[in-house]
This record gives C-alpha cells, structure tokens and sequence, in this order.
C-alpha cells in the first residue's frame, strides 16, 4: 500500500481546499453569465457548460498537485479508471445540477481522495452556503477550517431523514416506512447537500441511489466522523459502481437496515 506522511497529507489537505475555494469563486462568477444547458439521460438529467469547465479546472489541479494519480471525474474529463489501486480522486464539479439550474441555490462541489481504496481525503463544498466540509481519518473534519465535532448518535426515530424523491415516491427500499418511522423526511435535490446535513447532525441519514462521485467525499468524511456508509442491504459500497447508498448514524442504520430487509 503507498502511504502519504502526515506532513505531507495536511499539506495536501490545504492545498486542496485553496482549490475548492477557486473552484466556488468561478462558479459564482459563471452563474451571471449565459448558460448552455444539455440533457444526459433525460429531461431530469441535466449538464451545463459550468459543469464541465469546473471539472476541467478540477482536473488540471489534481493533475499539479498529484500527477501520477488517476481520476475519475463525473463529465469523463478525468481517467477511465477501473481500479482503485494507487493514487485515485474522484471529482463532482456540480452536485445537484437540476438546483443549479433552476433555482441557482443547494448545490455542491465534491471532491475525494483515495489511497488503494482507503478513504483518505474528502470535500464537500455548498457553494451558496459557502460551507466546506474538509479532511479525512488521519487529518480531522473541518468545517470553514474549524474542528468539526462528531453528530451525535441518535436512533432514526429521534431525527429527520434525507430522502430520495424517486425511492420515496415508488417506495422503493420500503422508503415510506422508513420516512414514516423518523421525525419526517427532508428532500433537497443534492447528495452533497444533504449528506452535508448528516454530517453536521441536521439528518440522522441519507439514502439515494447514487454513482461514486455522488458519496465519495461523504464517506471519507463520514466514516472519520463515526458514521456509517454502506450499501442499502448493509454490504460495503463499491467505488466504482453505482447503487443505493446509505450514510446514517450507527442507530439509525440499524433501524433502516431492519426496515429495508
């Protein structure tokens, strides 16, 4: 396994926020300008010009700071990466792009690091909240660069649960029980968003159907925080495949894993 100093982990760290801060600042400056707007998948599956020149900077910044990593990166500007071995980043440049778009507000930048799979370093940035979440296991959590404390643990029962519109409406992963067992569900539109509120004990979790640049940040962060990530059957999340991710307090995925099975 290739290990990374301390010094030289905290360094990066820093480094990589100065990024993530430029990368907000030409976000905000984009969001006054004309913007092109095309659909990937569908009418609900949207990409802009904004995406893809903030994965581009993304990108040619990981590419200084660590030129022999792979990158796997949401508009494939990045790597085709089919391994996790080595260095690995794993970049969203707009989390929550329908938001973006239509309401210029709960939007995300993300972005992870990963040392021969091992969560190592994670940023979630809520671009209009001016929020970053920052760091890894070895380095600590910060918020804005201040300390940030562990959630409490507090059982699904006791807390607001992040839910997916499409699960919840199809009660996909018996969704409306698990909605029905919290204090009420809150839906935002963005991963980055919402797994920022775990993070920060608004929610007691978050499940989604979601691709590896969508909950490789939140994982690095939250398992430093003492969360749980995992797949929605309680198996581990594959970082290079999509599926129905879980991130949630130790309690409150006992309760959900109890729901869902």
């Amino acid at each position: 396994m290739i290990k990374v100093e301390l010094a030289a982990l905290a360094e990066l760290n820093a480094s990589a926020q100065a990024v993530m801060r430029q990368a907000r600042a030409q976000v905000l400056a984009k969001m006054g300008t004309k913007m092109t707007v095309a659909e990937k998948t569908g009418r609900k599956d949207l990409v802009t010009n904004v995406d893809r020149s903030n994965e581009h900077f993304l990108v040619q910044q990981i590419r200084r700071l660590d030129p022999a990593a792979q990158i796997l990166a949401e508009e494939g500007l990045g790597d085709e990466v089919k391994s996790m071995a080595g260095h690995v980043w794993i970049v969203d440049p707009i989390d929550g792009t329908m938001n973006f778009v239509h309401q210029r507000n709960h939007f995300a930048i993300m972005m992870a690091f990963y040392i021969d799979g091992e969560p190592t370093l994670g940023y979630i940035y809520d671009v209009m909240g001016d929020k970053l979440y920052a760091g890894g296991p070895a380095v600590g959590v910060t918020l804005n660069a201040e300390p940030l404390a562990a959630p409490l643990d507090v059982s699904l029962a006791d807390g607001l649960f992040g839910a997916s519109a499409p699960l919840l409406i199809h009660d996909r992963f018996n969704m409306q029980q698990v909605v029905s067992t919290s204090l009420g569900p809150r839906i935002v539109g963005s991963a980055g968003i919402q797994i920022s509120q775990v993070l920060a004990g608004e929610l007691v979790g978050y499940l989604s159907y979601l691709r590896p640049w969508d909950f490789a940040a939140g994982r690095v962060l939250g398992e430093s925080l003492g969360l749980v990530i995992s797949q929605v059957d309680g198996t581990p999340v594959n970082m290079l495949s999509s599926g129905a991710v879980l991130i949630a307090t130790k309690s409150a995925q006992r309760a959900i894993l109890a729901i869902v099975k």
